[in-house]
């Protein structure tokens, strides 16, 4: 699964956007202002976060106070927002996978920069609150020391200057639009990673585009590889979900022949949101049957036009009855790969076969299997008789 893919291009030093590609500031954005707009009977609606994604944040505070006919200045608005988004700056995530990519080329001696659009002064306090980060990066520059943010090339060049780099052995790992089209402004290798759902087709001057920091490739760019991938699986933090089944065995499931259950989303739709599309794996408690062997996918459903990402586990056992409404927990340990487009349903089953017995395999692994006894899973219930 992860061969060695072509080299594509040979790069020294690393520049990284900070904001929706390390943390994840747009949750925090959108929990802000839909706090903020109700004083003015307003509400908050998720598509301007398409309009203010990579902007400055003169751009973004004018595209608000334009789409919402807000009644103050640019200015005042900003007055108003600014203590809002620095109370909340010790509580912004870091982003799947980036923990996990800083540590990695900090271990390899690989250098890195910092190129937001954000003052200086607001990326060293937010970065402050994640241990290691400020000693990984060598480089900050900000949106305050150059003339003209993103998508102009100046941010990425003054980066490289100080990295005493080339432009063209830098390579620019960016969640926006206009952070793409800054770094190929530089003559810069960019990979993409889209923080809006299913925008990737507008990413195509990116030299690559990957769905999430967990699949980066970095030997693609003759950069050391990552070597915590065991058979197949990326091991994660454990994530717990819990919660009756909404839609349960009996739906799409006939078709291919497996136990899916859909969850409802209810009360957990940020950490979802925190958790990009893709196949994971772990442990499935059902209160009144037992514990099972799990894989879950988690995408986006298409009657929802992109509101909702939805979670669907698969059970990995053989059931002939419904499991609607009964609570199901699960304890997720870790990922097995991206979302995918079939081309046909044969492909699709052929796939979700292989995310089985890559599962079944991985979890009799004591790294994994351990999850077995987590308490999550026997919260509701007398889980005594086991399904394994």
């Amino acid at each position: 699964m992860h061969m060695a893919n072509s080299l594509k291009k040979l790069v020294s030093c690393i520049i990284l956007d900070l904001d929706g590609t390390l943390l994840n500031t747009d949750g925090i954005v959108s929990e802000i202002l839909r706090a903020y707009l109700v004083k003015y009977e307003k509400q908050w609606d998720a598509r301007t976060a398409h309009r203010i994604v990579g902007k400055t944040p003169l751009e973004a505070a004018a595209a608000v106070v334009e789409d919402y006919g807000l009644p103050l200045s640019i200015d005042e608005f900003i007055s108003e927002i600014n203590p809002m988004f620095s109370n909340q700056w010790c509580n912004i995530k870091a982003l799947p996978g980036a923990n996990r990519l800083i540590n990695h080329l900090r271990g390899h001696n690989v250098q890195m920069a910092l190129a937001s659009n954000s003052p200086r002064e607001n990326i060293e306090t937010k970065i402050s609150y994640h241990p290691g980060w400020k000693e990984s990066f060598s480089v900050i520059v900000g949106g305050d020391e150059v003339t003209a943010g993103k998508p102009s090339p100046e941010i990425f060049l003054e980066a490289a200057k100080r990295l005493n780099s080339d432009p063209s052995k830098c390579l620019v790992i960016e969640d926006s639009i206009p952070g793409v089209m800054a770094g190929k402004a530089a003559r810069m290798e960019v990979i993409a990673v889209p923080s809006l759902p299913k925008q990737s087709h507008l990413y195509t001057s990116a030299d690559e585009v990957v769905n999430s920091l967990l699949d980066l490739r970095p030997e693609k760019w003759g950069l050391p590889a990552f070597e915590d991938w065991i058979e197949g699986t990326l091991p994660l933090e454990p994530w717990y979900i819990g919660g009756p089944v909404v839609k349960g065995f009996g739906r799409g499931s006939k078709v291919l022949g497996i136990p899916t259950a859909n969850l409802s989303t209810e009360g957990y739709s940020t950490d979802l949101l925190e958790y990009p599309s893709g196949v994971y794996f772990g442990w499935a408690g059902l209160s009144t049957r037992g514990l099972y062997k799990m894989v879950m996918s988690i995408g986006w459903n298409p009657y929802f036009n992109n509101a909702e990402k939805t979670i669907e586990p698969w059970l990995l056992h053989d059931f002939d009855e419904d499991f609607y409404g009964e609570e199901l927990r699960l304890v997720i340990v870790g990922y097995i790969r991206p979302e995918a487009n079939f081309p046909s349903l044969e492909g699709l089953i052929e796939k979700i076969h292989e995310d089985r017995r890559i599962t079944e395999k991985a979890l009799d692994l004591p790294l994994y299997a351990k999850y077995r006894e987590d308490p999550h899973l026997k919260a509701s219930s007398h889980l005594d008789n086991s399904h394994l």
